[in-house]
């Protein structure tokens, strides 16, 4: 780590040609108003993980597992306040409120940013501010995109060293020419000298603040999560969606996988899934049936362009996981439990005796003795969970065992097909495919999804969440919508545009039990899936799409008629969901594209017909 300086702010770097100078100015200034005592420039180092993990030890902030069981590898305890992202202190300030759109928070930039100045005033007094530089993406890459965090939270630049590409080279892309975005983070609790810190600092005031115009991020009183992991959530989709509008690309909140059949050809698979939907599972998939095998590009964040060749490209622009712990164990998701065995941050999750972690979900057996994630003795027989719903896993990208080795292909990798899917007890069939891309970017618009328990909300609410990007998209509904079909008029000249698919993997019997197995089970849907796009099955129409005549069921004890309800269209529930989709989107007003309308519409006539 360089160090600026440990005790006044007024001075500039000691080795000036190693920043960029609009970098270093914005450093100092905001270095200047909320008065660190030092200034550190992070090189994204072993050596610097190393200090950073042995400084929060020490001030209690991390707590070391056990290292035998659990090899470097760490536990973080948050403030119950702050445990989860906050949308409803996350904000897109346009300058024009249309701009924001029906389904952000918006405020006026001016306003906005007058609200963080006067909060954020000496608020890292006593603190360190951190230069973090980092890489969307490998930096040789087309679509990558460069930014520099500045935080005063070592629990974020840890997690950030094992999230995204933390390196110097950033600065000198930078100083180069490189467009940047500037992130800038404060967990808003300066220290008065000689005043005992937090484990675990924060404010109960919070903003997570976006500004499209000018390429910034500002957040404020949070240290957890998207709140505070900028190039997550916050660069990687809402600012991201913004230039991609700009710039003729999409940024997905969607994962990728690498799938070969037995034959030996390899496919690439997009999906959007909602929370709760088993996104990461998908991503780990073990199939189940012979000679099939899935191997892990990403799991939240994909961001796609149409390449030289004309084909739609996408690449992966994390470098790690940010995984919810509570339902991962060996039956769901054996691959996400071997790669957190050594070299992990946990966070808000239980500790057991033998100081290793837990969650609801790792093992049938609850462990006795265990602390909870408020470090308080756990209540066995008590409702409350051991460990945070929303606890998470922090892990670098390579410790996966099913990783793609295209993973970081600069280039991107060829997309074959794009799903959508959704948590619905009814209503949508196991799979279907979309008619066309305009067909498919309507189904990615009305995607919707039951609240579970551990959401906000009535358990059983539809919540419509467009390509799963309700929380994260940076600009107005329906001109994201309206730039998916101009994408797709791109791809109908220049190549082959990829298919589209729904899937279902939740829909329940009379006594509420889920009727497909899921899981490994899955690859069963993406067999039928591969095999459309090789010509090899055929299709039945209709109104919704064109769905499977048969699937591959060998080995499971499904019946015929359990069968025939995963495939089967209900055109009372059709029509009350496109009632609800249809109110939805009005919200758009006349941003909404005619070709979704339109859509609507066909769909309409199908079931009347």
């Amino acid at each position: 780590m360089t160090i600026i300086s440990d005790t006044k702010m007024t001075s500039a770097a000691t080795d000036r040609n190693s920043q960029p100078l609009d970098v270093l100015k914005w450093v100092n200034e905001a270095a200047a108003w909320m008065t660190p005592d030092r200034v550190v420039w992070c090189d994204g180092s072993p050596g610097e993980a190393k200090r950073l993990k042995e400084e929060m030890v020490e001030s209690g902030t991390l707590i070391a597992l056990n290292s035998k069981k659990r090899p470097r590898s760490f536990l973080a305890r948050s403030e119950p306040s702050d445990v989860a992202r906050v949308e409803a202190r996350t904000f897109v300030c346009s300058t024009d409120p249309v701009d924001a759109g029906p389904t952000n928070n918006w405020i006026d930039p001016e306003s906005m940013k007058a609200t963080l100045q006067e909060a954020s005033k000496g608020s890292m007094k006593g603190r360190t501010l951190y230069v973090v530089p980092f890489s969307m993406g490998l930096l040789q890459s087309p679509l990558a995109r460069c930014g520099v965090q500045i935080t005063d939270s070592p629990y974020v630049v840890l997690s950030l060293h094992l999230m995204v590409r933390v390196s110097t080279t950033v600065l000198e892309v930078i100083a180069a020419g490189r467009s940047w975005t500037k992130c800038t983070h404060s967990v808003g609790a300066p220290l008065e000298a000689g005043e005992i810190d937090s484990s675990w600092p924060c404010n109960e005031t919070k903003y997570i603040s976006h500004f499209p115009e000018t390429n910034e991020i500002v957040s404020f009183g949070s240290a957890y999560g998207g709140n505070a992991l900028l190039p997550k959530k916050a660069f990687a989709l809402r600012i991201a969606s913004v230039l991609a509008k700009a710039e003729g690309w999409l940024a997905e909140h969607m994962l990728l996988v690498k799938v070969t059949s037995p034959e030996g050809k390899s496919y690439t698979l997009a999906a959007a899934f909602p929370s709760a939907c088993g996104k990461t599972n998908f991503a780990m998939m073990q199939p189940t049936i012979p000679g099939w095998k899935v191997e892990t590009l990403g799991d939240d964040i994909a961001w796609l362009a149409p390449g030289s060749d004309g084909r739609l490209r996408a690449i992966n622009p994390e470098a790690g996981f940010f995984g919810v712990a509570p339902g991962t164990g060996e039956s769901t998701n054996p691959v996400a439990m071997d790669m957190i065995q050594s070299d992990t941050i946990f966070t808000n999750v239980a500790l057991t005796t033998e100081g290793d972690v837990w969650w609801e979900g790792m093992t049938k057996t609850v462990p006795q003795g265990l602390t909870n994630w408020q470090g308080e003795p756990h209540d066995a027989k008590g409702q409350a969970p051991a460990a945070h719903p929303n606890s998470r896993f922090t892990v670098n990208l390579e410790a996966c065992s099913s990783l793609a080795s295209e993973w970081d292909q600069p280039e991107g990798i060829v997309v074959d097909a794009i799903i959508f899917g959704g948590r619905r007890s009814n209503t949508v069939p196991l799979v279907s495919e979309a008619k066309s891309w305009n067909h498919g970017v309507f189904l990615g618009a009305t995607i919707a999804s039951e609240r579970t328990a551990a959401a906000e909300g009535t358990v059983g609410e539809v919540r419509r969440d467009p390509f799963a990007m309700l929380p994260f998209l940076g600009y107005n509904l329906g001109d994201y919508l309206q730039h998916w079909l101009d994408i797709g008029k791109i791809l109908r000249v220049t190549g082959r545009p990829p298919r589209i698919f729904q899937v279902n993997w939740f829909q329940k019997g009379a006594d509420g039990s889920f009727l497909w197995p899921g899981f490994g089970d899955n690859s069963r849907v993406v067999e039928w899936i591969v095999n459309r796009l090789e010509g090899r099955v055929a299709a039945k129409e209709t109104a919704i799409g064109l769905l499977p005549k048969s699937i591959n069921t060998d080995g499971l004890d499904l019946s015929e008629e359990t069968l025939s309800a995963l495939l089967s269209v209900d055109s009372t529930d059709i029509r009350a969901d496109l009632e609800q989709a249809e109110a939805f989107l009005a919200q758009c007003g006349d941003r909404l594209p005619a070709a979704i309308t339109e859509e609507l519409e066909a769909t309409r006539n199908r079931l009347s017909a």
